[in-house]
């Protein structure tokens, strides 16, 4: 039934704010374009470049209104905050975060909200390495709601060939960028909304992985 309301309430945020999808889908940049700048702002980040940013005028510039042009889905870990290895600031980015970078309705929902509504034209789904939450799912942690979780993860085990060990770096790694293809699949196939946009072009969709030892985003070819 949560999910089942959430839902239902954004589909009437939708209905109720036609204009806003049309507002912003005109300003936003091509997903090839957006692409671009992620590239362009982990490169200046791993050259420890940084931008120059007034956050304080960034939050007085935003306070009207929003109009972001990227929406991340990426793990919930803190060594992977996706504004600052992309050297983004506040108003660019809708960033939705999960351990593990798994796919619900909460996410998918979300997802719908920032390229539907709002006229996001790029998803990125971020994996990363030495994933904890990959860990448990190798390791098949049990523990409350975060079964439920892991359980997805250990989907994308499950389609990795040979079993491994939560000790082999290399296979974790595996698992994680298994486990982004995984998720991009999932949202695809769970949302008529975005798969429209996706095949139609208007939405790009694009799977990455960040190293926590080196902070360089390596973003997945098809």
């Amino acid at each position: 039934m949560k999910n089942t309301s959430r839902v239902a309430a954004l589909s009437i945020a939708l209905i109720a704010f036609p204009l806003l999808a049309e507002e912003h889908a005109q300003s936003s940049v091509a997903p090839n374009e957006a692409l671009a700048r992620l590239k362009k702002g982990n490169s200046e980040f791993l050259a420890g470049s940084a931008r120059t940013q007034n956050l304080l005028s960034q939050v007085k510039a935003t306070a009207g209104g929003q109009s972001p042009w990227v929406a991340i889905l990426s793990c919930m870990d803190s060594r992977v905050p996706p504004e600052l290895v992309f050297q983004q600031g506040i108003g660019d980015v809708f960033s939705v975060r999960v351990a593990g970078n798994v796919i619900d309705t909460d996410d998918l929902g979300s997802l719908e909200y920032a390229t539907k509504a709002v006229g996001v034209r790029l998803i990125v789904v971020m994996g990363h390495t030495e994933c904890g939450a990959v860990k448990g799912a190798i390791d098949d942690v049990k523990l409350g709601n975060l079964t439920e979780l892991l359980s997805k993860i250990r989907q994308a085990a499950a389609s990795a060939g040979a079993p491994g060990t939560s000790k082999d770096a290399a296979y974790v790694d595996k698992i994680a960028e298994a486990n982004v293809r995984l998720s991009m699949r999932e949202l695809r196939e769970k949302s008529p909304v975005m798969k429209e946009l996706i095949d139609s072009g208007k939405t790009g969709l694009v799977g990455a992985m960040y190293d926590v030892k080196t902070g360089k985003v390596a973003f997945l070819a098809d």
